[in-house]
C-alpha cells in the first residue's frame, strides 16, 4: 500500500547535520506512527514519504522551514529551574545544554542560554531550528486508517496503536 492521505505510517528516521554528524535516530527503537495528510508530521518529512511503500527508504536534505522551523527572534524566556525536565536525575544545568519544558502546547525542547541560582534563561527555538538537515527515512508499515482515526480530522486527527505517540 502506498502512503497517501488517510494512511497510518510507521517509519524509522536518522537525522544528520549537513556535515554528516548524526544528531538523532530511532533505528534501534520503535518506529514512529502518524496519520498521513493531517499535519501530524513535519512538512518536509511528510512530503518525502508521500507515495512510498513498506520497506522503501530515502535520504533527503530538508530546509529548516520544512522541519524544525527558522530561528525566531526574541525567543528567550526566563523560567524557574524546577520547570526544566531532563533524563538525568539532578543535572547540573549549564549554558548550551538542552532541556525539555512543559508548555500549553505540550513538551518542548529548549536550549539553556544562562543559568542563575533559581532561574534559567532558555531559548525556545528547537535546537535544530534554522538548520538544513539530512533525513534518512525507512517505511516500516503502511495501512489504511480506521474510521475512528479519521473521524476527528478537524479536531485532532491522530493514529492509534503500536508505536504511536500518545498525547
Amino acid at each position: 500500500m502506498q502512503i497517501t492521505k488517510g494512511t497510518v505510517v510507521q517509519f524509522l528516521y536518522r537525522i544528520k547535520d549537513i556535515e554528516g554528524n548524526e544528531l538523532e535516530s530511532n533505528f534501534n527503537q520503535d518506529a514512529i506512527a502518524y496519520l498521513h495528510g493531517y499535519n501530524n508530521m513535519m512538512v518536509g518529512v511528510e512530503k518525502s514519504l508521500e507515495s512510498m511503500k513498506q520497506g522503501d527508504e530515502i535520504v533527503v536534505e530538508l530546509l529548516a522551514a520544512e522541519t524544525y522551523g527558522d530561528i525566531q527572534a526574541n525567543s528567550e524566556q526566563r523560567v524557574s529551574v524546577k520547570h526544566l525536565v531532563s533524563t538525568d536525575k539532578k543535572p547540573k544545568w549549564k549554558a548550551g545544554m538542552t532541556a525539555v519544558v512543559n508548555t500549553e502546547q505540550g513538551q518542548r525542547e529548549v536550549t539553556i542560554v544562562k543559568v542563575g541560582k533559581f532561574m534559567v534563561t532558555i531559548d525556545t527555538n528547537h535546537p535544530y531550528a534554522g538548520k538544513t538537515l539530512q533525513f534518512e527515512l525507512k517505511v516500516v508499515d503502511v495501512r489504511a486508517a480506521t474510521d475512528e482515526e479519521i473521524e476527528h480530522e478537524h479536531e485532532h486527527a491522530h493514529a492509534h496503536g503500536d508505536g504511536v505517540h500518545n498525547h
